[in-house]
């Protein structure tokens, strides 16, 4: 990331709905300790309309973190525990018979909430996992020859745990792209781990925290967001990214056109949530490796095999406008 440059700000003035997200971003990190930066790009994704993955061990603050969004955010909130028997109707819902009156009357499943925790999702089947893709792609689910629509806004955080673990089923790469962001949260310093240690239990703190927006601002936000200027220098250097992973011989698979214009809408957010008064290189730069990550697949002989690692080198080998 570029240094020794201070991006301009926009004043914050009396526009209640950014010092609400100000607020909300603060009462995050008041739960999630240390973990700015990540708590800045699950904002970011979800003021981009997209949806976020959580990929790290057991224990280090995945749940945590989409309820905490969720009770800031004010969103309503359900939770799936995705096990190796979870069936796709435990998720979107099932038609059910009334003998009653002779009519089948759909009963919505838990993926009927503004925010959706799937947790663990790639414990479960295939089939289970594929009952997320309608939901995630076209924000509706179709049942018996119905379609229902979800409700807006609409945010699925799933976490998973690292692939090598037993009972565990890799995401195809299919629904990994519905993913807008994978992010990674990692071990706390002793600082924080301190605090986490001594101060009060994390899910006991959540219960006192107030909601700071609400699904009408946030959809406000969301479109504030989607207007921030990118300036066509900033357009090229999107575009001098994404065709440097389609050519570059370290990369087997590339960006598409979904991820590049999964990149721009992140930018865009992460620049609407930082007051920058358009899109900097610093914005592409911030959230790339967290978009880009999870979509590129290297060579079999790269030398380059961590998505942190062919993110990295994506970025030091394109030019900065």
């Amino acid at each position: 990331m570029q240094q020794g440059r201070t991006l301009e700000k926009l004043p914050i003035g009396s526009d209640k709905r950014r010092v609400a997200l100000d607020q909300a971003r603060l009462s995050l990190n008041g739960i999630i300790l240390g973990k700015d930066a990540e708590v800045s790009l699950a904002l970011t994704c979800l003021l981009a309309r997209g949806h976020l993955l959580i990929e790290d061990l057991p224990g280090l603050g995945k749940t945590i973190l989409a309820q905490s969004l969720a009770r800031v955010l004010g969103l309503n909130f359900q939770r799936i525990q995705f096990t190796s028997d979870l069936l796709p109707a435990d998720i979107v819902g099932v038609s059910i018979f009334r003998q009653e009156n002779g009519t089948f009357e759909f009963q919505a499943g838990p993926v009927f909430s503004e925010l959706v925790l799937a947790d663990e999702v790639n414990r479960a089947t295939p089939k289970a996992q594929s009952a997320l893709l309608e939901a995630m792609e076209e924000k509706q689910v179709s049942v018996d020859g119905q379609t229902h629509a979800l409700p807006d806004p609409y945010f699925v955080v799933a976490t998973q745990n690292p692939s090598d673990q037993i009972g565990t089923f890799p995401l195809p790469e299919s629904q990994l792209d519905r993913f807008l962001m994978r992010i990674q949260l990692g071990y706390p310093n002793e600082e924080n781990e301190r605090a986490l240690l001594t101060g009060a239990d994390r899910r006991e703190l959540l219960q006192t925290v107030e909601p700071e927006l609400n699904p009408e601002t946030l959809l406000a936000l969301q479109k504030a967001a989607a207007t921030v200027h990118m300036t066509d220098p900033l357009i090229d250097y999107i575009q001098a990214l994404v065709r440097f992973t389609r050519e570059s011989p370290d990369i087997e698979t590339g960006l598409s056109p979904r991820g590049s214009l999964a990149l721009a809408a992140s930018a865009r957010a992460h620049a609407f949530i930082e007051s920058h008064s358009g899109v900097f290189p610093d914005d592409v730069q911030a959230v790339f490796s967290s978009v880009a990550g999870h979509r590129l697949k290297p060579a079999s002989n790269s030398a380059y095999r961590t998505p942190a690692e062919l993110s990295r080198h994506v970025l030091d080998n394109v030019a900065i406008p």
